[in-house]
């Protein structure tokens, strides 16, 4: 399976059942891929500098936090980083599409065992805070772009 951004597939729980980038000319899952976006009309740089902008971005937010720094963006599914945030009327809601491909990484608290989870597109970047297997998420920023 061939990608536009060089993401190894092998290691992808979801390759199963992906149709691949090049052969669905950047909808794999069906949805919108942020990566595939950039590079099919600006080439691989214009999606390497979004990126490292996007990284700066969301350093800036998770400083303002007082939380860690991302080392860095990968891509990601959105069905396997879609977590239900609870809102304040008592209802659940889940903010992402589970075919579209986002950026996001996790950064772990080691003092208190949770994780911090960010993800982005060109329109947004969400971050949030989790329990083991995305238990109890709890809305951090939620940042139109």
């Amino acid at each position: 399976m061939t990608t536009y951004c060089g993401a190894d597939c092998t290691v992808c729980s979801f390759r199963k059942t992906c149709r691949g980038c090049r052969a669905t000319c950047g909808s794999p899952f069906g949805g919108r891929c942020v990566a595939a976006e950039y590079i099919k009309t600006g080439g691989i740089e214009a999606y390497r500098s979004f990126k490292e902008r996007l990284t700066e971005e969301i350093n800036v937010l998770l400083g303002m936090l007082s939380l860690p720094a991302a080392q860095g963006l990968v891509e990601l599914v959105g069905a396997a980083v879609n977590l239900e945030y609870p809102l304040p009327g008592g209802e659940r809601v889940k903010l992402l599409d589970d075919k579209d491909i986002y950026l996001g990484t996790q950064i772990a608290c080691a003092d208190t065992g949770e994780m911090i989870g960010v993800i982005a597109d060109t329109t947004f970047i969400l971050i949030s805070r989790f329990g083991a297997d995305g238990s109890d998420p709890e809305i951090l920023l939620l940042k139109k772009r």
